[in-house]
């Protein structure tokens, strides 16, 4: 049997929007994957988790955004894990879990800059392969020639969480930007408004 090929797609996801779902698309259809899995982390080591949104919340909104799409999965394997998760971890507990799948990791260009602090990151670089998307004015660095990258041709988003966030406490719409069924989850649990 041939190893389906899953993409990892981490992050917090607070919330999911249009951008997360471009570039998980593009991975899923314009590059060698089967599959691409939006791995919701509960709190990311280098984020603080005072401005973090519920994990059950964020999970919930990455599975209405992802509703009907084929080859898009949601994952809640790091909320079992301890935290602040790392992905080595995460790596190693889902390769024991599907011996069957050949698992990459989704990255944009800004993280591949600071890949070098992440946990054992030899060894990701070593046992894994990378397939980057482009982020404006980042180029990177020195690990995008490494054999283990793969840098896309993915569109360019400079949307954000962050963004979405702010317009929400301000009371802007965020029509468009995030799907309409993550936007009435959002309004019905009053999210983002402090």
């Amino acid at each position: 049997m041939v190893n389906k090929k899953i993409g990892l797609f981490f992050g917090s996801f607070n919330p999911i929007h249009v951008g997360h779902l471009i570039i998980a698309n593009y991975m899923a259809n314009y590059t060698e994957l089967d599959e691409v899995w939006f791995v919701v982390s509960p709190q990311n080591p280098f984020k603080e988790k005072k401005n973090l949104g519920n994990m059950y919340d964020r999970l919930e909104m990455v599975n209405l955004a992802i509703e009907g799409a084929e080859k898009l999965r949601v994952s809640d394997i790091e909320f079992s894990l301890s935290q602040p998760s790392y992905t080595i971890d995460t790596l190693i507990h889902l390769a024991e879990k599907y011996p069957t799948r050949e698992f990459s990791l989704i990255m944009g260009e800004d993280n591949l800059v600071g890949f070098h602090k992440w946990k054992n990151a030899d060894i990701i670089l070593r046992d894994y392969r990378i397939i980057v998307y482009p982020r404006p004015g980042h180029d990177g660095g020195e690990l995008k020639n490494h054999p283990s990258i793969t840098m896309t041709d993915t569109p360019v988003m400079e949307l954000s969480s962050t963004f979405v966030r702010q317009a929400v406490k301000a009371g802007k719409s965020i029509q468009f930007y995030v799907p309409d069924k993550v936007i009435d989850f959002i309004d019905k649990k009053g999210l983002y408004l402090r």
